[in-house]
């Protein structure tokens, strides 16, 4: 049951659209451009930072916090889930591996094979750049399933199955394939006309911290995606 509308105008999150709210968890559509939690460049507007407000509900005397669960990249939109107790976090984090992560994305060009599973092992380097080996020794390990599901003559709809939660792990697997996602200025092409980048986390399937029921959640696709490829979603 979402409580999102008891809360004053003024104190809902800009950049993260509630989709549920309860006594354990927050799951909401995160923006692109907004970062999950705070960075050296920014402390204060974060999706993060503005829950702890959220649930302050504006009362600067309140202890109430809420606790990260997992990130996404600050230029990837989608589904985010934040815990309201330790417990819960606990939980969540402890539970990870049985999380249903799924993304779209569009990358630029055709894959020859149109589903598959990409597997290496990934690091992260000194300037936060990730890299992928096929050496065990040279990371840890990182898998990605995907299934093609609309092209056109210059880009690819892909569906992505995340069956590991690594660092930049669908844009590095997918740059290591040849195929860019649109607008990753970081492992795809350094000059881009797309100031988005088309990499969304659509659904998210977990069981509750509380009462431990199946649940899944779903966030609309940014329009910018239809400027390049047309589909329901």
């Amino acid at each position: 049951m979402s409580t999102s509308n008891k809360i004053p105008k003024k104190y809902q999150p800009k950049g993260f659209e509630i989709l549920h709210d309860d006594l354990d968890i927050i799951v909401g559509n995160k923006s692109p451009g907004i970062l999950t939690v705070a960075a050296k460049w920014e402390r204060e507007n974060t999706v993060h930072g503005l829950l702890n407000q959220y649930v302050r509900k504006g009362n600067p005397r309140s202890n109430k916090v809420v606790h990260v669960v997992h990130r996404l990249d600050q230029a990837t939109s989608g589904v985010l889930v934040f815990a309201k107790s330790e417990d819960a976090m606990n939980f969540l984090k402890d539970n990870w591996k049985s999380f249903k992560k799924t993304y779209y994305c569009i990358v630029h060009g055709k894959l020859t094979k149109k589903s598959g599973t990409i597997q290496s092992f990934l690091s992260e380097d000194e300037d936060y750049v990730v890299h992928s080996s096929q050496d065990s020794d040279k990371g840890k390990l990182a898998i990605t399933e995907y299934e093609v599901l609309k092209e056109t003559d210059k880009f690819s709809l892909l569906k992505i199955n995340l069956l590991t939660g690594k660092k930049n792990q669908i844009r590095v697997h997918l740059a290591g394939e040849g195929h860019p996602i649109v607008g990753d200025t970081k492992y795809g092409r350094p000059t881009s006309p797309f100031k988005n980048l088309f990499l969304h986390s659509v659904e998210l399937e977990f069981n509750h911290p509380h009462n431990k029921k199946r649940m899944s959640f779903k966030a609309r696709t940014p329009a910018y995606f239809k400027n390049l490829i047309e589909f329901e979603y």
